[in-house]
């Protein structure tokens, strides 16, 4: 009966916005314009909790509205709410998150996979309705029992599960819940410094695999990697916040002197002074530490944890994101610098390789931590205009593109005006790589498209936070810094947005004309201004 009238609050939350009595800045016309393009378009394979038939109405109660003046972000941002939908999932172990919709073989209980989930609880953070996500939470905490090969499947992938409940928890207060699965998440944390920590004091994985961080065929492989160390010190950190919410202020210093070890670590053994970068020491260079001779994109994986400290040179590593001999490309960014020889774009081998195709897992990666570098790190070697440039490039990536090849003999289809969202891509056409790859192989049958609508990455979050610039906090103030460049639009609006039980609205209306709410930068929560500005900086509720 409780699972029964838990189920029926979430089916039935109450609609946002003007229909709760509070004004709205945005109507919900272009939202229904876009579902119901997206459904015309759309061949629904594996429908699960949410029908594409109840898609407007679910997202109508739950997303934040959006209007800008590049549709191509606009149109991106609607269609990845629209897919994350599909992904929620209805469990006798109640509601997960899916990263593939078909039923995967390496997949864990309920077909759940904690390699992006850390992405989910990133973009889902910001639907109205915060029950999804923390049931999804006590399945990872306590229903997801092992993988079949017989190890506990959220010690996998390097999802830093005590971190990203955290951030959901800085968007939705969620105290009660992180306490109460606190013994968990520190059995997990422990029992994965037992097997990964080596004699260097730094963790190892592979680059692959469940024992790994979802990134095979890297030109690095396996070693001590930047990706599971962050993921570690995002671990320790957030840990050590929950522990001070427990009034356990010994076990906080703990945690929070095993971040500073972890970060202190990878600054001395993981940065290249040469190279200005961070990189893996291979397993076979573990006795000597030498580093491997490639930058790879996982190298600004660090920065999604503000790990580095300000001001000390390592910002220079982000001269290599617009750098078309580093990772910039046309579809791209590049998982790995495009000047090394073990540069490829492949059709053959293993279909997920991480050794130069773009991958929006690691793009999303790189638009958070770059956001984190523009609003945190004075440097001169990237700029709101590389954010914004990055970000259209990652929308204009959406599309059904299969191009092999010249010389494959196959049709080229490129259909701009379908939206699509698929594994890994080509980062000169913008190909989806992985299903070019399987449909020619004739493996794509078996899953009925695999890749489709891939819930392996974020896109909405970085729209929230980077674009507009709604910077989570832990306690009740809000800040906004958007990263939209000075001069470059009139106006854009996020309207309907949940945050810490009010609702916001953040609008740039140059000229004053086109909201009516004034010139300049404005904040409401509901429906009242707590802050205001006539220029696109930070602005902080309660600040003069």
């Amino acid at each position: 009966m409780k699972r029964l009238i838990l189920f029926l609050a979430l089916v039935t939350a109450s609609p946002a916005g003007a229909e709760r009595g509070r004004p709205m800045v945005l109507t919900f016309d272009a939202l229904e314009r876009y579902v119901a393009r997206f459904n015309a378009l759309d061949e629904e394979i594996h429908p699960q909790a949410v029908t594409n038939a109840e898609a407007f109405d679910f997202l109508k109660r739950n997303i934040p509205l959006l209007s800008c003046p590049d549709e191509s972000i606009e149109r991106t941002y609607y269609y990845r709410w629209w897919t994350y939908r599909k992904h929620i999932k209805k469990t006798p172990d109640g509601f997960i998150i899916t990263e593939f919709l078909p039923d995967v073989s390496w997949a864990g209980k309920h077909n759940a996979i904690p390699c992006a989930a850390e992405h989910h609880f990133m973009e889902g953070r910001w639907l109205r309705n915060p029950e999804y996500l923390r049931e999804y939470a006590i399945f990872w905490a306590r229903h997801a029992g092992t993988h079949p090969k017989g190890f506990k499947a959220v010690l996998g992938h390097g999802f830093p599960f005590p971190s990203a409940l955290y951030r959901f928890h800085l968007v939705h207060p969620s105290g009660a819940l992180l306490i109460d699965l606190y013994p968990e998440m520190v059995g997990n944390f422990n029992e994965l410094k037992r097997s990964r920590k080596t004699e260097r004091g730094l963790f190892w994985s592979k680059d692959g695999t469940w024992l790994g961080d979802g990134m095979e065929v890297g030109i690095s492989g396996e070693g001590i990697r930047p990706t599971i160390n962050s993921y570690l010190f995002a671990q320790a950190r957030a840990l050590a916040r929950i522990a001070e919410m427990r009034g356990d202020a010994e076990a906080a210093m703990g945690f929070d002197n095993e971040a500073d070890s972890i970060a202190a670590g990878m600054m001395d053994q993981l940065w290249d002074p040469d190279a200005r970068f961070f990189k893996v020491i291979r397993k076979r260079d573990l006795a000597t530490g030498k580093l491997a001779d490639v930058r790879e994109l996982i190298g600004y994986v660090p920065w999604v944890y503000s790990i580095p400290p300000k001001g000390k040179g390592y910002e220079e590593a982000w001269s290599q994101l617009m750098d078309p001999q580093g990772f910039h490309a046309p579809f791209g960014p590049t998982t790995a610098e495009q000047r090394h020889p073990g540069f490829r774009i492949s059709y053959s081998g293993h279909e997920c390789q991480w050794n130069g195709p773009s991958w929006p897992y690691a793009t999303s990666q790189t638009l958070t931590a770059l956001a984190n570098v523009l609003h945190d790190y004075p440097q001169r070697f990237v700029s709101k205009d590389d954010y914004l440039q990055t970000l259209r490039t990652y929308a204009k990536s959406h599309a059904f593109r299969q191009i092999p090849p010249d010389d494959s003999g196959a049709e080229k289809i490129v259909r701009d005006d379908q939206p699509w969202i698929d594994e890994n891509l080509n980062p000169f056409t913008g190909d989806w790589l992985a299903r070019t790859r399987m449909e020619a192989q004739g493996h794509n049958h078996k899953f009925k498209e695999r890749g489709k609508a891939y819930n392996h990455s974020t896109f909405c979050d970085l729209v929230i936070t980077g674009l507009v610039g709604l910077r989570p906090r832990s306690d009740d103030r809000v800040e906004v810094e958007p990263l939209l460049p000075p001069d470059t639009w009139d106006w854009l609006c996020l309207d309907n947005v949940p945050y810490r039980g009010r609702t916001l609205t953040i609008l740039w209306d140059k000229t004053g004309s086109k909201f009516g709410k004034g010139k300049g930068l404005t904040v409401l929560a509901d429906g009242k201004t707590i802050a205001q500005s006539p220029h696109l900086g930070r602005v902080l509720e309660g600040s003069e």
